[in-house]
């Protein structure tokens, strides 16, 4: 698989609007917020006239957020920076859409675009904040992401072990919701042996519970090596819980993952949280069921 070389000072950042609208001045002041954190590592981020550009709930129609993506590749940026997610990506592959192998970086429905890079044979897919989230990152947060992209090593992940061993496999995060959606398509990156950490926000117990039972029933959860999960935030279902007939959102996560015979590592700071560590998609990551950590190298040095 072709990897990207790590960055160094003065080289270029493309912003990419493929999602939702970005509108209003508190989403302008977080845009720029982001911006100025990559602009600290010596980065020079092009401006082009996203802000404000819509169509309906989307930045703009689907030509318009594709051309962000073709336009970045023409200019040879080094480093295609999504400036928020919703919704909107996976309309984009609906047209022939190569993606260069140059450091695409998002969450959310980014999801999209970074699997379809890596099921095309192109590395530098970054699981990690987006520009309107950046600036809020806490400082070890903004750190790891400037370490992934420049080619530092990364520290371990902790969280908690729910199922102990240990497996060494391709690193794949996603949103499950989005991702779930992307089964079945020849966007979807090969699961075997993979480590897999999910996250996703807004979903009631039984949402998760259903796409998770998709994912066994199609054989997916069965291939991987491992599962780690993320933050699953506003996804408690509180008040359904309270009800004895109601599994909580743990109960729901627990029992779809408990008998797959694979580590699984919860509440890894990963996903929608100020805290959300990026993740180089296809660098060789070991997750330990036992210690709890997610541990990996430079996705620069250990690609797929």
């Amino acid at each position: 698989m072709k990897q990207p070389a790590p960055l160094q000072p003065g080289d270029r950042v493309q912003m990419v609007a493929a999602s939702s609208a970005l509108i209003g001045d508190a989403a302008l002041a977080r845009l720029d917020a982001g911006i100025s954190v990559l602009e600290g590592w010596g980065l020079e981020v092009e401006r082009p006239p996203l802000v404000g550009r819509s169509w309906g709930y989307l930045a703009g129609r689907d030509q318009e957020r594709r051309g962000d993506l073709e336009a970045a590749a023409r200019r040879g940026a080094d480093l295609l920076a999504c400036v928020r997610g919703g919704w909107g990506a996976a309309r984009l592959l609906e047209q022939p859409l190569a993606l260069p192998c140059r450091w695409l970086l998002g969450f959310s429905d980014v999801t999209s675009l970074l699997w379809a890079q890596l099921a095309q044979g192109q590395g530098g897919a970054i699981h990690g904040p987006l520009l309107t989230t950046l600036g809020a990152e806490p400082a070890w947060s903004q750190e790891r992401l400037r370490a992934v992209l420049f080619g530092d090593p990364l520290a371990p992940l902790q969280g908690e072990g729910w199922v102990g061993g240990s497996a060494k496999g391709p690193l794949l995060a996603a949103n499950l919701t989005v991702a779930t959606h992307l089964l079945g398509t020849p966007h979807l990156p090969d699961l075997r042996g993979a480590i897999l950490v999910l996250e996703d926000v807004g979903e009631a117990p039984y949402r998760i519970e259903r796409m998770l039972t998709h994912w066994r029933l199609c054989g997916a959860l069965q291939q991987l090596g491992g599962i780690g999960l993320g933050a699953f935030s506003d996804c408690d279902g509180n008040s359904e819980a309270a009800s004895s007939d109601c599994f909580s959102l743990e109960q729901v996560l627990r029992e779809r993952t408990a008998d797959l015979g694979m580590p699984v590592v919860a509440g890894l700071p990963v996903g929608h949280v100020a805290g959300n560590a990026a993740l180089p998609l296809g660098a060789m990551a070991e997750l330990d069921g036992d210690s709890g950590q997610l541990r990996m190298g430079p996705a620069a040095t250990q690609p797929w």
